[in-house]
């Protein structure tokens, strides 16, 4: 039996924070990130919303871009003090998957972070509040989906939480927030959005429920994404294609919400904080769109992948005629989009500023010390337990074929194993 989920409601389409005003409730705690929201008018229209509904607010802010385990317990506190029955949380994924978490704890005080991170295993939610999500960025979808990504600092490693308590139970996809993203953030979350319509694809837990929207999503992010993001396309067509894809990257979060997600996803949350002693963070978006390529060559080996990497490639009528090259040319779509996006293709040309450079931030032989550690640890990711070729850490062979995986990451190499 599979289970497939989604928030109850889902507004969209421009002007549909309004619909802040439609919650029934007594008190609302709006959770936020670093200040654009404020800055851009956001934030004071939704507390009007929310006033106009007739509850009372508080707020939270200054949520910082992948969120810390202390950042999560300060919150809830907050939480306990001000006793919401609704919380919303407005802003990319960072400030949305940070309340998450704060709400499992403001649930339940004696869960504890090490609780929240053991793979659908939450108890029951909804006793104190609901939850709204207003997505501000085109790309991570949390605002519909069972995830979350919070940072132990003191590990280096950042910890999905898997469970489909989570799963807001109104979500806002409002693509006048998505008209305010910065060029950057625009190329690193269209390429989680496709890595994770990609992913959602060839998992094993992929249904004929989860593919429509993958398949979908696929479709407007290789139309869209690019224009998107170049500036220089008459500003009309770059704010409809920024509209597309705000559209394009919830159908991803609406696919791999049910149908999980695979070892691209695994790697960059094991690799993203991995070497910030090192002055910088692998950006999920952008490790995302390094890896995939990688990880299809890696996972074509499975029958019934390469069945369905090539099946992507004529639903998206990229070209080729054996299955091989089919693979091949989905892969070198791809890449060609990291081009037109400016992201590097490899953890060693990737800059402190998220940028091709000739010398990346991450010395060679500081990669080389950790790489152990980082496959064992992307082994043992939630992701990896849907990925269509399968891994074991129980395995050595299965860790020495991580770390080679990592290594074609970093050095750019082909993957033929």
């Amino acid at each position: 039996m599979q289970r497939f989920t989604n928030p109850r409601d889902l507004y969209h389409g421009k002007g549909s924070l309004e619909a802040l005003k439609t919650l029934k409730g007594k008190k609302a705690i709006i959770c936020v990130g670093g200040g654009s929201m404020k800055r851009f008018g956001f934030l004071g229209r939704a507390e009007q919303y929310l006033h106009e509904a007739g509850m009372e607010t508080a707020l939270i802010e200054g949520i910082e871009s992948d969120p810390s385990v202390t950042t999560v317990m300060d919150g809830a506190k907050k939480m306990e003090e001000f006793q919401p029955d609704w919380i919303i949380a407005i802003g990319g994924g960072s400030p949305i998957d940070a309340a998450k978490a704060m709400w499992i704890k403001y649930e339940h005080p004696e869960c504890t972070f090490e609780d929240m991170c053991k793979v659908f295993a939450l108890p029951e939610l909804r006793h104190k509040a609901k939850f709204c999500a207003v997505s501000s960025t085109s790309g991570t979808a949390t605002e519909v989906t069972a995830f979350s990504i919070i940072t132990d600092y003191d590990k280096g490693i950042k910890y999905p939480i898997a469970d489909f308590q989570i799963t807001p139970d109104v979500a806002i996809v409002d693509p006048e927030l998505a008209e305010t993203m910065p060029k950057k953030l625009v190329a690193h979350t269209g390429m989680d959005a496709m890595t994770h319509a990609i992913e959602a694809f060839v998992s094993t837990a992929a249904s004929d429920f989860t593919d429509a929207p993958a398949l979908r999503a696929m479709t407007l992010i290789k139309d869209s994404l690019v224009d998107s993001y170049h500036e220089d396309k008459a500003a009309g067509d770059a704010m409809t294609a920024r509209d597309t894809m705000h559209n394009a990257q919830c159908l991803a979060g609406i696919a791999f919400s049910s149908a999980s997600l695979g070892i691209v996803h695994s790697m960059a949350h094991k690799t993203g904080a991995a070497f910030a002693d090192y002055g910088a963070h692998i950006i999920h978006g952008a490790a995302n769109a390094m890896y995939l390529p990688k990880v299809i060559a890696f996972n074509a080996k499975d029958e019934r992948a390469a069945e369905r990497y090539a099946f992507i490639s004529d639903y998206l009528a990229i070209g080729g005629t054996t299955q091989e090259d089919k693979i091949a040319k989905l892969i070198e779509l791809l890449r060609g989009m990291n081009d037109k996006l400016n992201i590097p293709h490899c953890i060693s040309h990737y800059g402190k500023d998220s940028l091709p450079t000739e010398e990346g931030f991450v010395p060679e032989n500081v990669f080389l010390e950790r790489l152990p550690e980082i496959a064992k640890n992307a082994i043992l990711d939630a992701c990896t337990l849907t990925n269509p070729r399968p891994l074991s850490a129980d395995k050595p062979e299965d860790i020495e074929l991580m770390e080679k995986l990592l290594k074609a990451c970093y050095y750019d190499t082909d993957v033929d194993f």
